[in-house]
């Protein structure tokens, strides 16, 4: 047959005819597909993750000096299955009894291990009896304006309340007080209320970009959250000084994004370490440890602390072009109560830890912890509680029972002479003066 000229209207029905077995495709699916949005799935996922958080505590009253007791509420993540929850250090700050509820009803009480004010970020743990569900982590290098995100929270106290927006912009600096500093915050649009505070930002794939952490007043739709690479960092800090009260491994890692997904690498290898027997190497990347995959700093901190040093970890180690299995082993840190000051002064002391120390004072980051109070003692008379550090001492600082050792061994003590002492009250810092002890108090009665 000759060749015959296509009608100009034949593209219009193939594209109608595509068009049409669209239509037919969707009117196929059943109305609870056509529900079940990437939105609802990403929801559905991170729900169990999502615990909320409520307390009292003590604030200034409107009036004068006067202080009164407000109830306060939040939202928390939890990122490991061990039960350690990341929220904001301001929902939980001054609150004695910290109250959970998870999605599915069960409650118990936290108890703050670890915090960092400058960030506004704070470690908590939980213990339910069994293995948490944890939050899925994405990446935050990789955000998009107007990319559509959710927040999950205890909004006004009630309870896992969703609301969604969009990525309005990137690397705000927001300054709510005289105190307090955000930077580099993701801004959106999203519904962030009183409650929401520690809650995830998340993506539609499910994923926590964000921790919320503040809004606008008087603003409509002008909310921010942290970063959730620069959140996972400092979670990472403040579980490894958690870790390093009780184990010593000499491994330093960091977390390296890859096509902005994270992946975990050797920093360094304390010489004369555990670590430094097992051939791992500076620039190797973690697998996993145990059975564990390791993406991320907190991922590596949180697998020693849950392991807990009764046994060497196995880790899966890119070494070269190879992979190699090692063993770690940990060795246990011993905290070990000083006598030395019981006798002359009445106290017993234990080195304060790095966590401890946390932004307590500028011009202390070491000190002794007063673990008991002779009765009748110098240290007793002057007011000295358990729980308080001492930080300094005649003029020279505390900093290890060493150093309290080589103090007490001057020639001013043997006289007795009165001496001032300082000492820090969670952040407040105090003084006075006291004298060696005339008798032993430790003995007489």
């Amino acid at each position: 047959m000759p060749n015959q000229k296509c009608p100009k209207w034949l593209p219009f029905l193939l594209s109608l005819g595509v068009f049409v077995t669209s239509i037919e495709t969707i009117n196929a699916q059943s109305p609870a597909d056509r529900r079940r949005t990437a939105l609802v799935d990403a929801i559905d996922g991170c729900s169990m993750s999502v615990v909320n958080l409520r307390g009292r505590k003590t604030v200034p009253a409107d009036s004068g000096s006067d202080t009164k007791q407000v109830n306060g509420m939040g939202t928390g993540v939890i990122i490991d299955p061990q039960g350690y929850v990341l929220t904001n250090y301001h929902v939980v700050q001054g609150v004695k009894k910290i109250e959970v509820t998870t999605s599915d009803r069960q409650k118990t009480v936290a108890k703050v291990l670890a915090h960092d004010p400058g960030t506004d970020l704070a470690i908590l743990k939980i213990d339910l009896g069994a293995p948490l569900p944890t939050i899925k982590v994405g990446s935050s290098s990789d955000l998009m304006l107007a990319e559509t995100v959710a927040a999950v929270g205890n909004a006004y106290g009630y309870e896992h309340t969703v609301t969604v927006g969009i990525v309005s912009q990137l690397g705000r600096t927001v300054q709510v007080n005289e105190d307090q500093v955000y930077r580099n915050l993701i801004q959106t649009d999203a519904s962030i209320n009183p409650g929401n505070s520690g809650g995830p930002l998340l993506n539609l794939n499910g994923e926590m970009i964000g921790i919320n952490v503040a809004v606008r007043i008087g603003a409509q739709g002008i909310a921010f959250a942290i970063p959730v690479n620069d959140a996972m960092e400092v979670a990472a800090d403040l579980m490894g000084k958690l870790s390093r009260q009780k184990l010593q491994h000499g491994l330093s890692v960091k977390t390296v994004y890859v096509d902005d997904q994270p992946q975990l690498y050797v920093d360094s290898v304390l010489p004369s370490s555990p670590a430094s027997r097992t051939g791992i190497g500076k620039g190797d990347r973690i697998l996993s440890v145990g059975d564990r995959p390791m993406s991320n700093r907190l991922d590596f901190e949180c697998a020693l602390v849950s392991a807990g040093g009764s046994a060497p970890v196995v880790l899966n180690v890119e070494h070269g072009k190879s992979v190699m299995k090692v063993e770690l082993a940990i060795d246990k840190v011993n905290h070990e109560v000083s006598d030395i000051a019981w006798d002359a002064l009445g106290m017993k002391l234990i080195q304060a830890t790095e966590v401890e120390m946390l932004n307590r004072h500028p011009m202390y980051d070491k000190g002794l912890r007063v673990v008991e109070v002779l009765p009748g003692s110098p240290a007793d008379d002057e007011g000295i509680l358990p729980g308080d550090v001492l930080v300094a001492m005649a003029g020279f600082k505390t900093e290890s029972t060493e150093n309290l050792q080589w103090v007490l061994s001057q020639d001013k003590f043997g006289k007795k002479a009165p001496f001032k002492f300082y000492i820090l009250r969670d952040t407040e810092p105090f003084w006075g003066q006291m004298r060696v002890a005339s008798r032993n108090y430790a003995t007489s009665k």
